[in-house]
């Protein structure tokens, strides 16, 4: 498997992710159509272009998603048994059509199981940049890891 077992992994241990992914108008349109998200500021150019930003915002769940989803290969790939949950989600600059984004993750903490022996819980902080190296998101993420298999 690509992704690390529980004690593959440290406190303090990072990761830069070596996938970058240009941000296309059809993600946008498409994802924000898909989840219902009706909000201007994402579908309709006209109204963004009246905004403080002069034009679309790309949906800030999808940027969510897409910095998590560039960590997987390095870090849970067929080695996590599950998402346990995300806190302090946070946006700090927007995401427009054609900005390139790369993300980053540290291991922030990690504890073995209480209930179930087999696996141990880590907390990871993702971040994600864009080509002008400005932070677009950062979260914190628990994801109940793996531990590798009895040889």
């Amino acid at each position: 498997m690509a992704g690390l077992y529980y004690e593959e992994f440290s406190v303090g241990q990072t990761f830069d992710h070596p996938w970058t992914r240009t941000v296309t108008e059809m993600d946008n349109v498409l994802f924000s159509s898909l989840t219902l998200n009706v909000q201007p500021l994402h579908l309709d150019a006209h109204f963004a272009a009246e905004t403080e930003f002069g034009q679309r915002l790309v949906n800030s769940i999808f940027t969510l998603g897409l910095m998590v989803g560039i960590s997987v290969n390095d870090t849970t790939l067929g080695t996590t048994v599950g998402n346990l949950g995300f806190s302090e989600i946070r946006f700090p600059k927007p995401v427009f059509h054609g900005d390139t984004l790369r993300a980053k993750t540290k291991v922030l903490a990690m504890r073995e199981s209480k209930s179930r022996p087999t696996v141990g819980i880590v907390e990871f902080e993702h971040t994600c940049w864009n080509q002008r190296d400005e932070m677009v998101a950062i979260c914190k993420r628990q994801a109940m890891m793996r531990k590798r298999p009895a040889a």
